[in-house]
Parts: structure tokens; sequence; C-alpha cells
């Protein structure tokens, strides 16, 4: 089959020295086919794997830059300790995550809190970011606003990628996200048979995200769905980085691009 006229752009998420051969082996994969993935780095993964003790892991990340990796900053610690979820937070959150919804809580002010000590730490290590995306997709509306408040230049959601240029409004890409669960086996049977659904729904659409998480490879089955997919998704669609979602001027106008204010007011 021919390659369709339309992106995949690859990230790594959960990026931190507590999966470092797991992401590490995602890398490699996708780097034998033509893919350079983001990096979605978490500075202290549950409180326990602050980047600046792992210095090797660190010169892998800036190498991996220098290669032409994006980065992001994937919230401060990831996990939800310390936080309470509320009724409508816990709504949102059905089979989304097990309590690693970092900043599905938060209020604007305490999402640009941890936003800024996040960029600042990154920055510490050479390692700057060049937008946030929060823990499992969740946050409120308002955090949007704030990555552009804070000078980072892309977000994204589940279902969109939003794009905040300077002197411009923001805008949002239709970008649907091929993902997977390996946190219990009926999960991954599941989330394996919804890579199938989508290969066949998103196969037309101009703009696929592929998202990859390390615990991906903890079982057999999401393992195996997971390196199928980096296999074939690749050899159908033109792969990109984010930038190129924000500059490249063969996006369509109007239906999957749609030109926008984002919306700052609190969830």
């Amino acid at each position: 089959m021919s390659r369709v006229d339309g992106r995949l752009v690859a990230s790594i998420h959960d990026v931190t020295p507590a999966h470092e051969a797991a992401v590490r082996q995602l890398w490699n994969d996708l780097r034998l086919r033509g893919v350079t993935p983001a990096l979605f780095v978490v500075p202290n993964w549950h409180g326990a794997w602050p980047l600046a003790r792992h210095s090797r892991f660190v010169a892998w990340l800036q190498r991996c830059a220098a290669d032409g990796a994006e980065l992001f900053l994937h919230g401060e610690r990831h996990d939800e300790v310390g936080l309470a979820r509320g009724l409508a937070d816990q709504l949102r959150a059905v089979g989304r995550t097990a309590a690693e919804g970092e900043f599905l809580a938060l209020d604007a002010w305490q999402a640009r809190e941890r936003i800024e000590r996040g960029v600042q730490l990154l920055a510490s290590l050479d390692l700057p970011p060049i937008g946030f995306v929060p823990p499992a997709w969740l946050a409120r509306p308002a955090t949007h606003g704030v990555v552009r408040d804070v000078g980072l230049t892309l977000s994204e959601d589940v279902r969109r990628v939003y794009i905040h240029e300077p002197g411009s409004p923001s805008r949002a890409v239709a970008a649907p996200t091929l993902r997977w669960s390996g946190r219990s086996d009926w999960r991954a049977r599941t989330s394996r048979a919804v890579g199938r659904v989508r290969w066949r729904l998103m196969h037309a659409r101009p703009v696929v995200r592929m998202a990859l998480h390390p615990q991906d490879l903890a079982h057999d089955v999401t393992r195996a769905a997971v390196r199928d997919a980096i296999e074939r998704w690749p050899s159908e669609r033109r792969p990109c980085g984010y930038r190129d979602l924000a500059y490249a001027p063969a996006l369509p106008a109007g239906g999957d691009v749609v030109r926008h204010r984002a919306r700052l007011e609190s969830a």
C-alpha cells in the first residue's frame, strides 16, 4: 500500500530514568524506522527519580535532542500524591489513569507553579522544552493558556495539538491519538483491538499521533501491538515533528485545523 498524504507525529511519554531501558528501546525502534519521536520528560518521577541525580540519562537526553528530538515537559512528578480529586475530576479520569493525572485537579495558578518549576529544572540541565503535555492528557482547559503565558509554544490533549505562536491567536490542530495500555491483561487485549480499529478509522486523517509509553513493553500483548504499529504507521504516513504542525503550509485550512483563541477561563 502506498503512503497516504498524511503525517505521523510520534512521542514517548514518561521519559524518566525510572524507565530508562524501555524508553531507550522505544527510541531505538522508532529511529530504525526513520522516526524521531518527541520525548515527554518527567523531571522527578513520583518524587523519587530527580533527573539531576542521573547524569548519564541526562546526557543521553541531550544527545537525543541534538539528533532532533523535541522535548516536552510532562508534569513535574506525574502522579497525584498529595492532591484530592473532586467528583468532576473523577468523572473526567474514568478509564484514563490509575492516579497518574498530576494536573487533573489543579487550577491555573497551581498548574503554573509546577510548569514553571519543571521548565526551569529542564533548562538548568540543558534540556529546554518547547511545550507541555499533562500526564494522561488530563488538565483543566485554562492550563493551555498557562502554557502560552510561560513562553512554551505547544501543548496537547487527547484529541488536539495546541499551537501558541507569539503575537497570534492560539490554534488547534485535530490529531487523534494511537495509544495502548498494559496495566492489566484485559486492558492490553482491549487496547490492541482498539488499535486495529483505529488503523482503519484514522487512515485518511491528515495528522495522527502515536503516543508510546515505556509501560507498553511490560505486557506481551501491548509490546507486540506497539512494535507492529511502529512498523506499519511510518510506512503509510510521513513522519514529522510537532514544530512541523505549527509551520507547514500544506495543512488544510478548515475542519482539521481550527483557528481559535485558547480557552483561558478556569474549568
